[in-house]
């Protein structure tokens, strides 16, 4: 029997390390092996997944990606690489939704409705949050909205507040930023950036709308009628379950 010591043991490790192949640096060499694999995941692939994957360095998985962002730019093609997530995916150009949806027979698009929008937005922007917390800030119940966001995967739980009654946090997934288009929380658009947007916005419709009728002619301002179930109209109703 042999006997296996501190030696043997070093002797081991060095000789593995030195079977062991460089890493590849070449980021022409493995843009092949880096699009296959973008085109055949359904989710978007991490960096440092690819290079131990490729067993390539960091800096050459950096490389090829950017290689193939390159080509994937160029005029004419019907697919472009995007960052979202953490990590790379290959989509379709928005300008063949149209004809995706006939060929696949889409009929229906998935929307969110404006109480969801604004029950994610706040979740979004005051991550970890309680679901007593977003209805202080909307002011109506907003249980089933949430209910629908999880559905969605576009909300997950994150541990529980150390409060009175320990209500769970929700927080945002990374379903979240593949449907929005965002690589992470950071690309959320800082609040006074929609606020300058809006004011420009109203600004641009202000000079576009006619001031004044033609000569001869009162204008009467048209007082607008109030949607079905109060003055204000009641868009923050619960959401009616399928």
């Amino acid at each position: 029997m042999t006997e296996s010591g501190p030696d043997t043991n070093a002797a081991v490790a060095d000789a593995e390390k030195v079977e062991r192949p460089p890493r590849e640096t070449s980021p022409d060499r493995i843009a092949p092996a880096v699009e296959s694999v973008l085109f055949s995941s359904a989710r978007p692939v991490k960096e440092r997944d690819l290079a131990e994957l490729l067993d390539a360095t960091p800096a050459a998985v950096t490389g090829a990606l950017e290689l193939l962002r390159g080509r994937t730019d160029e005029e004419g093609r019907g697919v472009r690489l995007e960052k979202v997530a953490g990590g790379w995916r290959f989509v379709t150009r928005p300008e063949f939704d149209g004809l995706l949806r006939r060929f696949h027979e889409v009929t229906e698009r998935s929307r969110l409705s404006l109480a969801a929008l604004e029950t994610l937005a706040i979740i979004a922007y005051r991550q970890p949050i309680t679901l007593p917390e977003i209805q202080e800030i909307r002011g109506v119940n907003c249980a089933s909205v949430l209910k629908t966001l999880f559905e969605k995967k576009l909300v997950t739980t994150a541990g529980k507040k150390a409060v009175v009654g320990t209500p769970f946090l929700y927080r945002t997934t990374p379903d979240f930023l593949m449907r929005f288009g965002l690589n992470d929380l950071d690309d959320l658009p800082r609040p006074e950036d929609l606020d300058a947007d809006l004011a420009a916005t109203l600004e641009a419709r202000e000079i576009a709308a006619p001031t004044a009728g033609p000569p001869g002619i009162r204008v009467e301002p048209v007082e607008a009628e109030a949607p079905d179930g109060g003055e204000d109209g009641d868009i923050d109703a619960p959401i009616p379950e399928d």
